[in-house]
């Protein structure tokens, strides 16, 4: 399986905050069957000032980490970008880190607020992909908007944004509510990609395969694959590899 989301680059965000912590990460990730995880760190000016710069050192850094310690994971260096005006700024300095590119648009994994939908948010996405960058939105079953009413979701689908819901989601591992949100999403066919949006090992820890189970069991082995294998292979440019 391809991990799009997730993180492990040890203190730059809440996630891994040693480099002990973000090997024992990795080698979950690999015990659960990811091959391949993209390191995306918050980018969120005023609480994690991250940048594409700093997100490739870090994971420069990493790598190297990985194969000293014989960890198997191959890292590719990304983001979680938060929604807000510093997403222009960061495009004009060069320091938007992208996931990967699908059908000539760079695609950006956009965070919403947890609690709301901030006015302006749908000309934001519409600006990106002016700019041919699609958001790619990071856990929107998780927004307390989107779990009262997942119609708040449709001008973005119809716009032509991708959805990336958590593992942990369909699970039951947030709630009933973010299942249901989830659920209802996959439901619709808004759902491009499953990643772990994995953290630490206590309580968020990488669960892909059981997802990904949990999702053959919903809907068949394609639509398993295409969530945590296919389309994320192709966002990476690793369509041609044999699995």
């Amino acid at each position: 399986m391809i991990d799009l989301h997730c993180h492990y680059l040890p203190g730059i965000d809440d996630g891994a905050q040693s480099m002990a912590e973000a090997l024992d990460l990795a080698r979950a990730s690999v015990a659960d069957g990811i091959t391949h995880a993209v390191m995306t760190p918050h980018i969120h000016p005023g609480r994690y000032e991250n940048s594409r710069t700093s997100v490739v050192d870090a994971t420069v850094q990493f790598r190297s980490a990985l194969k000293e310690a014989g960890i198997p994971l191959q890292i590719f260096p990304a983001g979680e970008v938060r929604l807000s005006s510093d997403v222009i700024d960061l495009l004009e300095q060069g320091e938007l880190p992208f996931v990967g590119t699908l059908k000539g648009y760079q695609i950006l994994l956009l965070e919403f607020p947890y609690g709301q939908l901030p006015v302006g948010t749908e000309k934001l996405a519409r600006w990106l992909l002016a700019q041919k960058i699609r958001p790619l939105i990071a856990h929107p079953e998780r927004n307390k908007v989107i779990m009262q009413n997942i119609e708040k979701l449709r001008p973005f689908i119809d716009m032509g944004c991708l959805m990336q819901i958590t593992g942990a989601s369909v699970l039951g591992g947030f709630g009933q509510a973010v299942q249901d949100s989830a659920v209802a999403m996959l439901e619709q066919r808004w759902v491009s990609v499953v990643a772990s949006d994995a953290h630490n090992l206590l309580h968020r820890p990488p669960v892909l395969t059981s997802a990904k189970d949990w999702l053959q069991n919903y809907g068949g082995q394609d639509l398993a694959n295409d969530l945590t294998l296919n389309t994320p292979a192709k966002i990476l440019g690793l369509a041609d590899l044999s699995w």
